[in-house]
């Protein structure tokens, strides 16, 4: 070959390698343009920036006035505080001296309890109102505690509660003594087990089904199938969306490796159906109608609540119309649409989600309620999408099987659930349902509006979340006046309110009288104290946080220096360098980054 065709050749190599260059870099584009601005958009960048966030606490002193509060309203909130950590003791005796021993023993308890409210407040909170509820019984919209108390239930055991605790109690007793002469035998079928398909391919309008332990297995199971019939890897969830906390689908804080395999995009944008039309890596779409509520951002709790920008707004008919959107541009590329109904299926209409917002999925994931009070994942999918082996190619097959998967005493709990589904009392519940809890959230803001009280709840049907109106570094406050009330809420706080859907009137303006009570409580001990408006107060505690991070950086810093330059002072003669082994300074300086320098201690 002579020179001149040699340089043609690598003249059109470099072309051709400048042109996919330039391809790549276009479509790397369009996906940064469809991520949404929030951290939630940018889940890698979150997860390296809370790499970085520094542990501190505040002293006795500054617990109460963080914002700068002055002296009179600091001792307003430390009164309040004390009066509120005495009901505590006196109320809650026993469950906080079991606490104790079980903060030793069970690593799900001490991750909650630190994480209820804001870091910097934590230990003292534990310290005084932390103790996780221990209940020991249910009636009706009530839980009990060991020492007797009585609550409104507003947890909803995470959304199972559907009906009302007593409906799943029955559930699981029938649902026993339907399998009971077979018992736990696995692996084998029990007939119940034909009802429950056949009456869940009527209600998802799918054509088949299959059961797993847990609405996060359904999900991986959900995606394995889209993987496996589109030849394709990627996984689309949208910015804020929870499906489950295993690796592809909590990408970012949470989870400890990087998801390679997952596309973060912005929820109700245009930007994102534009990478769904032009990229071909695509296998799925996860949807959690869920979102509808607060679209863009992460499930709330009271932990965020750095200065109260919590924001929430369920618009019905806008959601709908991007779900029907999206539903378009999925068939057209031929991307697995599914939706995760583990939270929402069945409690927005007795068809879910899709019979709600009218559009329709080929593969929905349910989970929590279905299974009558018992731990349930399920997925049912169009038939193209379910199969788990080729006929063409008998080797390669998409395996997905569990020791417990349709378990006896689940399935028996399934089929009461199911049948009760139908009965004339069950369908009354779903009566104006909308309406029914559209009227309730709206007189309940009323009543805070007509009080002057800084907060209001936003909701998707029996679904709510608490927003405040003026900025604040205390709202996480009142979750523990809801307690004091008694009011019963999950470890998120103030973020989700879980109605079930058996609360009477009589019921719900008992809870509304005393959530207004609570907050009113709130204000009265000056935790809603603020600065002049006219000086951008939610700017004002932004930045304030943000320099208080910078600060305990650099004594960090200044400590990790002090302490090698020590090290290098003392170090044994048998160190040529004059320091320590690298082994000793990394643990030093390690240490001094993980661990705080110290804890302030001392009374109220």
């Amino acid at each position: 070959m002579d020179s001149h065709a040699l340089t043609y050749l690598f003249a059109s190599l470099g072309t051709a390698a400048t042109a996919a260059a330039l391809v790549k870099l276009g479509q790397r584009l369009q996906l940064s343009r469809a991520k949404h601005a929030s951290l939630a958009g940018h889940p890698r960048w979150a997860k390296r920036i809370a790499g970085l966030i520094p542990f501190y606490e505040f002293d006795a002193e500054r617990f109460f006035s963080s914002d700068g509060a002055p002296g009179d309203v600091a001792a307003r909130r430390r009164a309040g505080f004390e009066t509120l950590a005495q009901q505590y003791r006196d109320r809650f005796g026993r469950t906080i001296a079991l606490n104790v021993d079980l903060r030793e023993a069970l690593s799900d308890l001490q991750f909650t309890e630190a994480y209820r409210v804001p870091y910097q407040y934590s230990r003292r909170v534990r310290e005084h109102l932390g103790s996780s509820p221990l209940l020991q019984s249910s009636c009706g919209v009530e839980v009990s505690d060991i020492d007797g108390n009585q609550f409104y239930d507003l947890a909803g055991s995470y959304g199972v509660n559907l009906f009302g605790y007593d409906f799943y109690k029955r559930c699981i007793e029938r649902g026993a003594a339907r399998v009971a002469e077979l018992g736990p035998v696995l692996g084998a079928y029990h007939p119940v087990i034909a009802y429950n398909a056949r009456r869940l391919r009527e209600i998802s309008r799918l054509d088949e089904v299959s059961f797993h332990m847990s609405g996060t297995e359904a999900v991986m199971q959900a995606v394995g199938l889209a993987r496996y019939h589109t030849g394709r890897r990627k996984v689309v969830r949208f910015c804020g969306a929870y499906h489950g906390w295993w690796g592809d689908v909590q990408p970012g804080i949470g989870n400890p490796a990087p998801a390679a395999d997952s596309y973060t995009l912005a929820d109700m944008s245009e930007a994102s159906l534009r990478v769904l039309r032009r990229r071909r890596d695509i296998a799925c779409v996860l949807v959690n109608p869920l979102q509808a509520l607060h679209p863009n951002a992460s499930a709330p709790a009271d932990s965020a609540l750095v200065d109260g920008a919590r924001r929430a707004c369920f618009q019905r008919t806008a959601y709908a119309d991007w779900l029907r959107r999206l539903r378009e541009v999925c068939t057209e590329r031929g991307i697995a649409l599914i939706f995760d109904e583990v939270f929402v299926g069945f409690r927005l209409a007795p068809g879910g989600a899709q019979d709600y917002f009218g559009v329709r999925a080929d593969l929905v994931t349910y989970g929590k309620t279905l299974g009558g009070g018992l731990p349930v994942g399920v997925v049912c999918g169009r038939r193209h999408f379910m199969r788990r082996f080729r006929q063409d190619r008998p080797a390669d097959v998409c395996f997905a099987r569990g020791t417990f998967n349709s378990h006896p005493y689940v399935m028996g709990a399934m089929c009461e659930f199911l049948e009760q589904l139908e009965t004339p009392a069950v369908q009354a519940l779903y009566a104006n349902l909308e309406q029914t809890w559209n009227d309730r959230a709206n007189a309940l803001n009323q009543r805070l509006a007509d009080g002057g009280l800084p907060l209001r709840v936003a909701n998707l049907s029996s679904i709510w979340t608490v927003y405040y109106t003026e900025p604040s570094r205390y709202h996480w406050m009142l979750q523990y006046y809801l307690r004091s009330q008694g009011l019963a809420l999950s470890w998120v706080g103030t973020g989700r309110l879980i109605f079930s859907l058996n609360y009477a009137e009589a019921d719900f303006a008992a809870v509304a009288d005393r959530f207004v009570a609570a907050a009113q409580a709130m204000r009265r001990d000056g935790w809603w104290w603020v600065a002049d408006p006219s000086t951008q107060p939610r700017t004002n505690i932004k930045r304030q946080v943000l320099k208080e991070i910078l600060q305990h950086w650099s004594r960090r810093l200044l400590s990790v220096a002090t302490a090698n330059k020590s090290m290098r002072g003392t170090a044994p003669a048998c160190t040529p360098t004059g320091g320590p082994p690298q082994g000793a300074r990394s643990e030093a300086i390690v240490g001094s980054i993980s661990s705080p320098r110290s804890r302030n201690t001392g009374d109220l």
